[in-house]
């Protein structure tokens, strides 16, 4: 017999490219900016990959595989639809969420002035102590996609536990 507690790691990661728009959703928060992100969703990139990171710990595949982007029903669709299902599987599997680690890759918008509300915001939606949330940024130092100011990528790890 197998004592050993279940403890999981996911990363996550997505790009999105900016577009036509005058702000960019990032953790659910709508950020000012000269660009919005190209998706078929909402392009919440953040939103993406902690829901990518979380069904990653699961070995449960990654969003398109559970919200194809094929599937015409969600286009435009809000991110918060896909992070809710990815914590109610963990949940429903025994799980739950130790803690989240989001890492956004942009020369711009800046991140910082933002970051507490985006913690909040995804405190609320995944029903998580907001300090098992970490919202964080860094540029790349002005070099690939990201430092020419051509999108935003994000980096995210969650911890799952089966208590």
């Amino acid at each position: 017999m197998d004592i050993r507690p279940d403890i999981r790691l996911g990363n996550g990661f997505d790009v999105h490219a900016f577009g036509p728009g005058d702000h960019v959703t990032l953790c659910g928060v709508d950020v000012p900016h000269t660009h919005g992100l190209v998706g078929h969703s909402d392009a919440d990139v953040a939103m993406h990959t902690v829901t990518d990171a979380i069904y990653g710990a699961l070995a449960m595949g990654d969003i398109g595989q559970h919200f194809p982007p094929s599937d015409p029903q969600w286009k435009g669709a809000e991110s918060h639809i896909f992070l809710r299902h990815a914590v109610d599987l963990a949940t429903q599997h025994g799980f739950a969420i130790s803690n989240v680690d989001c890492t956004l890759i942009c020369e711009f918008p800046k991140i910082g002035p933002h970051s507490e509300t985006m913690r909040k915001k995804m405190s609320d939606i995944m029903d998580l102590d907001i300090n098992r949330i970490s919202v964080k940024a860094t540029t790349s130092e002005k070099l690939g996609f990201t430092g020419r100011g051509e999108g935003i990528a994000c980096m995210a790890t969650c911890a799952l536990v089966k208590p």
